[in-house]
Formats: C-alpha cells, sequence, structure tokens
C-alpha cells in the first residue's frame, strides 16, 4: 500500500512531465489529461501495464531513493500479472505498443524511438563481452514480430524497421528496411525409409 502512496506523490509532485506525455499518448490517445478518461482507459489489460510500467519506470529515473523502491516493486509485481519483464531504466519513447505480453524481456541499457512495437516472446538483451556503458539504439517506427532474439548491446537499429517473426539479430539493421532470418529447410527420412 506504501508504494502506491509513493507513487501517487510522485504523480502530484514528482518530476512528471513525460509520465504525462506518454499517459496521453498511450492511454488516452487525446492530447490533453483527462482524468476520469485515464482511469477507464487504464482498466483494459495492455493499457493497464502500460500506465503502471511507464509510472514505474519515470518514478525510477526521477524519483527519490524511496520512490525508486516502491518503482523496483510496482515493476515486479508486473512481472507477476503479465509475464513482460521491461527494466526499469529503459529508454522508450512513446506510442509503445505490445499486443500481447508474455515472454516480452528488454534490458535496461536500450534506447528505443517513438511508435515501437514488440510482440510475444521476443527478447532484447546483452551478450557476455558487451561493456558496462553500451546501449542498445532502436529508431522510432520500429516493428518486431514474434519470437524475436536481439542479441547484444551494441547494436544500432535503423528508423522504419519492420523485423520479421522468429528473426535472430546480432548485428546492425539499417533505416527503411525489413529484415528477417532465413531459415534452412531439412527433412529428416524416417529410420526404416
Amino acid at each position: 500500500m506504501f508504494k502506491y502512496l509513493l507513487a501517487l506523490s510522485f504523480v502530484f509532485f514528482g518530476k512528471n512531465d513525460k509520465l504525462f506525455e506518454f499517459w496521453k499518448s498511450e492511454i488516452i490517445r487525446r492530447d490533453k489529461i483527462i482524468i476520469h478518461r485515464l482511469l477507464r482507459e487504464k482498466k483494459q489489460r495492455h493499457r493497464n501495464f502500460l500506465f503502471w510500467w511507464r509510472l514505474a519506470n519515470e518514478m525510477y529515473l526521477n524519483g527519490n531513493k524511496l520512490q525508486r523502491k516502491a518503482a523496483e516493486k510496482i515493476n515486479t509485481r508486473l512481472l507477476e500479472k503479465f509475464g513482460c519483464e521491461i527494466s526499469l531504466g529503459a529508454n522508450i519513447g512513446k506510442g509503445l505498443k505490445i499486443p500481447h505480453h508474455t515472454g516480452v524481456v528488454i534490458h535496461y541499457a536500450v534506447d528505443i524511438g517513438e511508435n515501437f512495437v514488440i510482440r510475444q516472446n521476443t527478447t532484447i538483451g546483452q551478450k557476455d563481452g558487451d561493456s558496462k556503458s553500451a546501449r542498445l539504439f532502436i529508431g522510432d517506427n520500429v516493428d518486431i514480430g514474434a519470437n524475436t532474439c536481439i542479441v547484444g548491446l551494441t547494436h544500432r537499429i535503423g528508423n522504419n524497421v519492420k523485423i520479421g517473426a522468429m528473426s535472430f539479430i546480432n548485428k546492425d539493421i539499417p533505416d527503411n528496411c525489413t529484415y528477417i532470418t532465413r531459415k534452412e529447410i531439412r527433412i529428416i527420412n524416417p529410420d526404416n525409409a
């Protein structure tokens, strides 16, 4: 209960300009904050996650020590409820869309642009050997298909990129392209053939 009081104090008195911009874009979908619309729209499952994760992330980035601890508890609760782990500290622009939350994992050392779409069972993470200061850059208007794995924080994914389902990415992707991982087709003959 105390974590929610700290969250409320952050909303009213904290450094929350970006939070309201995120809520207007992702929850309310209007140009101004309308409290009753915010409370009504956050009841929808996918918007509920975004409401609480955005609040927790802004508290973690801009809050005091108690608010940071409360943000970590809220994020743990979100992981338990939705099965989606976006680490606190991730820098994600407005317009984030997660059609299906299950299995989404995003590392904290990412800078992601606006209008980012990520689907189920997708991981964005580091690889062994990445330096502590490395940050993965993903541009604006990037759409990632289901069951995709992006490994390494030293890469850059450009603007207006579509990444096909079941892709494995461990290199840079330029702007304005579609990326798929080609799979080999193998036919396994039965033992008795």
